[in-house]
């Protein structure tokens, strides 16, 4: 329970949070412009082609946008790691960019002194050596980085706005207090990946309001990770559909030799998956395996897609209202993220790729970015936390449901909103 002098330190940080700051074309270099906001950003790690510098550097150096080189609204004047490997960037950055390196999350939000100093928090708590829990969760301490930035706000009696990379936290009561915490304070708070607003091939958003059936998403990549990113995928799809977000009821998670019996079971009432959504999203798929040697572009056979994707996972989960969702990770197979649905009443399935330009400019985190800097500068949510309120639970509990190998009832999902009528996938 909050005393009395933190709960008014919490009213008066609504109070005291711009509802709009300078922006980027209200900005110049002489003194009689609006003062520029500034940013701090707290990170695990700022090293090259982690999180924290691909995030990091769009708010240092800008990025592409709309076909210009764009200069963020935003100054950011200090940096806090948590850890810092041989091939660290963070010295070199201070010194180029004239940033406060910080010993401590208040410090760079302080800048130093006695009061909160900046407009805006960048939270990255993505790589860097932390321990797993019992189920295979990294332990990132996205929460205990989130509660030191509170702290300060409650003690200084102002708020800003704060981003929070990828998934809440790793336990999912944490998450909860996160999004209470931020609404019981007032200040704006986004989360999640670059999926949900990278380009699509084609370009197109599920239907406003669709009564949607059954949706998937088949992905690549590691447990605790890209499910995470093929996750996104499904959710900003599905909280479009007829009556809004409603939460999970369960969760299973299936790998080994089950993964291929579900598989073979071809359809979700057989306790597998749609076989069409199956075939669609592998036909939008840029990356599919070939197993043969030459040049040829072939749909594998069965027996071939099990040699490939041999260490595959499925997540199935059923929302409170019923739509079935199913994210196959099946790397080997396919190096891309795919999304497929069946919507009552259209002969075929609606089908997207979700495009990620390569790297090493990995330019999809600058389209997260500009989102992120349209809150910062606004005040205002870009896209509902409650989607990432909701993955990261999904995630959670099937984590624990592939180590406890049942199906697991998420009564404690019942996450629940109305998502944005507008899309915010890039399209430029």
């Amino acid at each position: 329970m909050w005393s009395r002098r933190e709960f008014l330190q919490s009213a008066s940080c609504f109070a005291s949070l711009p509802l709009v700051l300078p922006s980027s074309s209200q900005a110049g270099p002489d003194d009689s412009s609006p003062r520029r906001p500034k940013m701090a950003i707290i990170t695990t790690e700022f090293r090259p082609r982690s999180h924290g510098q691909h995030m990091g550097d769009r708010f240092l150096v800008g990025y592409p946008k709309d076909g210009r080189w764009h200069r963020p609204g935003l100054d950011v004047v200090s940096l806090y790691v948590d850890q810092k490997p041989e091939n660290d960037l963070s010295g070199q950055r201070a010194t180029e960019f004239g940033l406060r390196l910080a010993p401590t999350i208040a410090d760079a939000l302080r800048l130093g002194g006695e009061r909160l100093a900046v407009d805006a928090v960048l939270v990255i708590g993505e790589h860097g050596d932390y321990p797993d829990n019992e189920f295979g969760q990294r332990k990132y301490p996205r929460y205990e980085f989130f509660q030191q930035v509170v702290e300060v706000f409650r003690k200084d009696g102002r708020c800003v706005p704060v981003f929070n990379d990828k998934h809440l936290s790793w336990n999912q009561d944490y998450a909860k207090e996160m999004v209470e915490t931020s609404r019981s304070m007032g200040f704006p708070l986004m989360a999640g990946s670059s999926l949900p607003v990278t380009w699509r091939m084609p370009s197109i958003e599920m239907p406003w309001q669709a009564d949607a059936d059954e949706v998937m998403c088949v992905a690549y990549g590691g447990l605790d990770s890209y499910d995470f990113h093929a996750l996104e995928v499904i959710q900003c799809m599905a909280e479009r559909r007829q009556g809004g977000e409603t939460g999970v009821a369960w969760v299973e998670a299936i790998g080994g030799e089950a993964f291929w019996k579900a598989h073979a079971a071809g359809s979700w009432e057989q306790g597998g998956w749609s076989q069409e959504l199956f075939a669609t999203c592998l036909a939008r798929s840029q990356t599919l395996a070939q197993p043969r040697d030459g040049f040829n572009h072939r749909y594998p056979t069965p027996e071939e897609i099990q040699k490939l994707a041999g260490r595959a996972t499925a997540f199935r989960f059923q929302y409170r209202d019923g739509l079935k969702a199913t994210m196959l990770l099946m790397t080997g197979l396919v190096a891309d993220f795919t999304f497929a649905a069946r919507i009552k009443g259209e002969a075929e399935p609606l089908s997207t790729l979700f495009y990620l330009p390569p790297g090493p400019n990995v330019q999809y985190s600058a389209v997260l970015m500009s989102r992120v800097e349209d809150m910062f500068l606004s005040g205002r949510a870009t896209y509902p936390v409650e989607r990432t309120l909701l993955t990261s639970g999904i995630l959670a509990a099937a984590m624990q449901s592939l180590t406890l190998r049942r199906r697991l009832e998420t009564p404690h999902l019942n996450v629940t909103y109305q998502a944005t009528r507008e899309s915010t996938f890039s399209r430029t």
